[in-house]
């Protein structure tokens, strides 16, 4: 997708994405058009992370039944760095983001890291990592619904399915084999 201009590009770019990825980063139009490109880059990312941990989230309690309470604690207690992302990632999915996939994101963190720590960062390059985020954030939609059956730029309501889930104490057990400190 190449990058746009202005931010009325970048709204018919974002207009043009699923459903699901407006809904779920409903406020980005308003922000593109009210506000200077950082505060956009700022608020996708906010949601990029929440993405990224409802996928840690229900990737344990839908693939491997944990409980939901503990999990949530120990996810939401979880500092999570993108390495960190990366390693969970796989010890729950059984396989790693695609590298097509994270490069997207690799890019749009490189203008991202420049913003939110005080460097110069051109218009441009703030552009590109919003179209970036958008089409990262469709791309590991569909990869994580493929090999795991839920959509984390989503509502989530209704992904466990019926499974039963484990016992708490059972659950602690598997989430420490997972990483987690509880």
């Amino acid at each position: 997708m190449p990058t746009r201009r202005t931010w009325r590009g970048l709204v018919r770019d974002f207009q043009a994405a699923p459903q699901e990825i407006q809904e779920y980063f409903e406020h980005f139009p308003k922000l593109a058009e009210d506000f200077p490109w950082e505060v956009a880059l700022s608020y996708m990312f906010g949601r990029v992370e929440l993405a990224h941990n409802m996928a840690i989230y229900c990737g344990a309690v839908k693939l491997h039944r944990t409980e939901r309470t503990v999990t949530r604690i120990a996810v939401q207690g979880r500092h999570m760095t993108r390495d960190g992302f990366k390693k969970l990632f796989h010890t729950i999915h059984g396989e790693d983001v695609p590298a097509e996939i994270a490069k997207k994101l690799e890019d749009a963190e490189a203008v991202r890291d420049k913003v939110m720590h005080g460097k110069a960062a051109t218009q441009e390059e703030q552009r590109r990592a919003i179209t970036d985020v958008l089409q990262d954030a469709k791309e590991l939609n569909d990869f994580i619904d493929e090999q795991s059956g839920f959509r984390p730029f989503n509502n989530l309501r209704g992904f466990k399915g019926r499974a039963k889930a484990l016992d708490k104490e059972t659950t602690r057990w598997v989430l420490k084999g997972m990483g987690f400190s509880l």
